[in-house]
């Protein structure tokens, strides 16, 4: 792959083929990253019990996964649902919400990542220390900036073979080979619970409509979220009245305007 494709060609194909994403995040963006991918286009599942997870997954467009309120029960789950999706060659996306938090999310993240995801997707801080630098995050927010996660997204790029999204006030993805970086969103997101976590759901639509691309589809749902929050903010007074708005604006773009207001710069 060496051209990155025009996202409004992505969102117009995911619309078209509205995948089925199974979404196995934690309990505070279950209502949001529903909201989300439906609004974008998409049809979201939060099925994640082991005793159907692996099977669901075998005929979902993609899976995504997300550590953020992780226990035994759901982290069993999320291997059976990766199982499955490997077996059926789907794609998977991992966030690896806070994973150097504590012991016992750092065991799970290393067993998940040792699974091969197609997808790395978290905020820098998380990057940092998932490719094994130092970062100075003690919880689920970053404390690092994008540009600091940069080499690190690469190293970790290359050595899962893999595409892996910082995000933030800009974005950046990398394949190891190529990169972007994409600006938009707005200072309003972070103030919103869980947008971050849709954001990975996101990702997964557009990866289930081009697994062979994973990057094109990566920075695809990246530009849409970012030309989505940048809409949404010109009309919010605050984190309440944006968090509907935002939702609204992922459902009014269309493919023309989202290649119209994208900024994408590829590196």
């Amino acid at each position: 792959m060496n051209e990155i494709q025009f996202p409004g060609n992505l969102l117009r194909e995911m619309r078209e083929a509205a995948p089925l994403v199974q979404c196995i995040t934690n309990y505070v963006a279950m209502n949001i990253a529903a909201n989300v991918l439906l609004a974008a286009g998409a049809s979201p599942a939060m099925v994640h019990a082991e005793e159907e997870a692996g099977e669901f997954a075998g005929f979902a467009g993609a899976l995504t996964v997300n550590i953020g309120t992780a226990s035994p029960q759901w982290i069993a789950g999320m291997k059976a649902a990766i199982g499955g999706a490997t077996a059926a060659r789907r794609p998977w996306v991992l966030d690896p919400v806070a994973h150097f938090a504590t012991a016992y999310r750092r065991r799970a993240t290393a067993e998940l990542l040792a699974l091969a995801p197609t997808v790395i997707r978290g905020n820098a801080s998380e990057i940092i220390s998932l490719a094994g630098g130092t970062s100075s995050a003690k919880g689920v927010d970053s404390r690092d900036p994008v540009e600091l996660a940069e080499e690190a997204a690469n190293e970790l790029a290359e050595r899962q073979a893999c595409v892996v999204a910082v995000t933030g006030a800009t974005d950046f993805v990398t394949d190891g080979r190529h990169a972007v970086r994409l600006s938009g969103g707005s200072v309003l997101m972070p103030k919103v619970t869980a947008l971050g976590c849709s954001l990975t759901c996101l990702v997964g639509a557009y990866v289930a409509i081009r697994p062979e691309d994973p990057l094109s589809a990566t920075v695809a749902a990246l530009a849409h979220f970012a030309v989505a929050g940048e809409r949404a903010a010109s009309g919010s007074d605050g984190p309440g009245s944006f968090g509907w708005r935002f939702v609204d604006a992922l459902a009014a773009l269309t493919p023309q305007a989202l290649d119209a207001e994208a900024r994408i710069e590829r590196l």
